[in-house]
């Protein structure tokens, strides 16, 4: 297992990082034991849940699969300082998570310690903000029209923004958080936390995660860019698009149990005719280099310049295995060419 540095925290990570989402809807507290053991086994030093998960989220599951991670870390106290454990506070949106209402620096506080109580630990390593309270373009509002940008007040998100980082620092100090983080954040968003940081003294996003993948590389080169040079650690979620770069969604198949069986929050919107194009073509390189699809998406995503840990996700201890093994031989030249002529003819599918 190789190891780069979270950001500017000094942390070593494992460039293989254990995602949590399916643990209690399509995993079992077992099935999450079963992950953990298996990839601290392996190396893998890093761990990512969230408030929200597991996924699809609903009212009735929410904070289970912190439960789930809260349960293993009670039973095997002693080894909680082998993981680097990340959580999110939820952003707007879900009724029933503190009513809808956008994140506060009270917010803030009131989610880090109901996250401390279900994961039954002290502390947590790296914590996130799920989502901005401002309209983003992720989750696939990523093409012209979707977003409006100019709706957001500039001053009053900054101030916003301020407030938070003020609670996350009281956080920080308290020793209920070590770190803090961006998920599904942007350049403007990371730049202004950043900002505000050197101007009043506070800690510094460390970290952002977005979704990204050989069907979704919006974020280069731009906001890796800022990420390498602002030595804030880039964390790609769904590096196998919601599964379908593994193949298993050809030809209008859905696997039993598989994530576009359940409902989704917001719609299958990776189920178009260029994804399943694209994805095809993937396989066919897959095949002639003797990889398996998932292998051949993951090792890509390893090997883009400024990624630092790839979160991956699996709904059994094979495929957790196989995805592990994906970052084990780097590509050769000749597959990152071939995948890039397929990039190049579906460089955003979705």
């Amino acid at each position: 297992m190789q190891y780069s540095k979270l950001g500017s925290s000094g942390v070593d990570v494992s460039r293989v990082c254990l995602g949590s989402m399916t643990w209690g809807i399509q995993n079992t507290q077992q099935d999450a034991n079963e992950q953990i053991e298996y990839a601290l086994n392996q190396g893998i030093n890093f761990i990512d849940t969230a408030e929200l998960y597991p996924v699809p989220p609903a009212a009735d599951k929410y904070g289970d699969t912190e439960r789930f991670i809260g349960n293993w870390v009670a039973e095997n106290a002693s080894r909680r300082k082998e993981i680097i454990l990340a959580s999110k506070i939820a952003g707007p949106g879900l009724p029933y998570i503190r009513e809808g209402q956008k994140i506060t620096g009270e917010s803030v506080i009131e989610a880090v310690d109901a996250s401390l109580e279900r994961l039954k630990t002290d502390y947590i390593d790296l914590f996130q903000l799920h989502w901005p309270n401002r309209v983003s373009p992720h989750f696939a509002k990523h093409w012209p029209g979707q977003v409006t940008f100019s709706k957001a007040d500039a001053a009053v998100e900054t101030q916003k923004m301020l407030e938070i980082l003020q609670a996350l620092d009281d956080c920080i100090k308290a020793g209920k958080i070590r770190f803090c983080g961006l998920s599904d954040d942007t350049p403007w968003g990371i730049n202004t936390y950043l900002k505000l940081s050197e101007k009043y003294a506070l800690p510094r996003m460390v970290s952002i995660q977005n979704e990204f993948s050989l069907l979704h590389a919006k974020d280069w080169p731009y906001l890796i860019e800022n990420c390498i040079h602002e030595n804030v650690a880039y964390l790609p979620w769904s590096p196998l698009a919601g599964g379908a770069l593994s193949g298993k969604y050809l030809n209008n198949q859905r696997p039993q149990g598989s994530r576009w069986t359940l409902e989704q929050r917001n719609g299958i919107f990776r189920d178009t005719t260029a994804t399943h194009a694209a994805t095809a073509q993937y396989i066919d390189i897959a095949k002639a280099y003797q990889l398996t699809p998932a292998q051949l998406a993951l090792a890509w995503c390893d090997q883009v310049d400024g990624v630092t840990s790839t979160i991956i996700g699996a709904t059994n201890k094979r495929q957790l295995a196989e995805n592990i093994q994906a970052f084990t031989t780097p590509l050769s030249t000749d597959v990152l060419e071939a995948i890039s002529g397929v990039f190049k003819e579906y460089p955003v599918p979705f």
